[in-house]
């Protein structure tokens, strides 16, 4: 397995990642990342911001199996949002989620002195993920938030 930027060839395949995820938790609602209108476009996305990158994942094959990204968070100038980090089914358990989660946290640390993030409390497993990387829940979202139908929050000083 290897980490590397995402390129335009791997959109189709980390949008089917990110909508499969969702659906598979009945989160394919308004409100979450389902909806996003970049979604089949990440790389040219991340591409366009300031101080923003997207990962992915990718098997022997070149296979996309997951992907994470940091970006700023609304207008705030110290807080990035970890963003879209979702592993395929068939790549779960194999300690990714961590791998990414270091590169991401590695770049945001250049860059911005909080990151953000958005969730549901039912994602259990991606709940003590964030809680092991040291993020500290939250009671409610920050103002800026456009995930509202999530019921999660987490911050970290970085």
């Amino acid at each position: 397995m290897q980490i590397r930027e995402i390129v335009e060839k791997d959109n189709q395949r980390m949008e089917q990642i990110i909508k499969q995820s969702l659906e598979s938790f009945d989160l394919d609602i308004r409100g979450t990342a389902y909806f996003d209108p970049q979604l089949g476009e990440l790389a040219q996305f991340y591409k366009r911001q300031p101080y923003a990158k997207y990962w992915v994942v990718v098997n022997n094959q070149d296979e996309v199996v997951g992907g994470v990204g940091i970006g700023p968070f609304g207008n705030q100038e110290k807080i990035c949002e970890l963003q879209k980090l979702y592993i395929a089914p068939e790549a779960q358990r194999k300690g990714l989620a961590k791998q990414l989660m270091k590169v991401a946290l590695n770049f945001a640390k250049q860059h911005y002195t909080y990151c953000y993030l958005e969730t549901f409390e039912k994602l259990q497993e991606a709940n003590r993920l964030y809680d092991l990387f040291g993020f500290e829940q939250r009671e409610s979202p920050l103002d800026e938030s456009e995930h509202n139908a999530c019921d999660t929050w987490y911050i970290k000083k970085l």
